[in-house]
């Protein structure tokens, strides 16, 4: 077990982040779903018995350009000091601007 999941840690809320660039990369890469989908398994695996899926932005691009409701919602659970943990397949999908990490750091 990894040192910083810590029973404190453990007890705050797990976030799922689901993201994918565009409808045709929703409707073509159901593999990718999947993975993310997936990362909330991984999550209670890990021992995070509250764990939120945040899929809203599926679709939508991360350019700055777009508004991504699910985002914002991100990172107003991050700034509750609730979250234990975000998982998502790859960091880059979560923002593609410095704003945007400003916001969620």
């Amino acid at each position: 077990m990894n040192s910083k999941l810590t029973n404190e840690r453990l007890n705050r809320r797990a976030i799922v982040y689901l993201r994918q660039s565009s409808p045709e990369q929703v409707f073509h890469n159901r593999e990718s779903q999947r993975r993310q989908y997936g990362l909330a398994d991984r999550a209670r695996e890990l021992g995070f018995r509250n764990v939120m899926v945040i899929d809203e932005d599926l679709g939508r691009t991360g350019s700055g350009l777009v508004e991504r409701p699910g985002f914002q919602r991100l990172v107003a659970e991050v700034c509750t000091g609730e979250v234990g943990a975000v998982l998502c397949i790859e960091a880059s999908r979560l923002a593609r601007n410095g704003r945007d990490w400003h916001h969620l750091i």
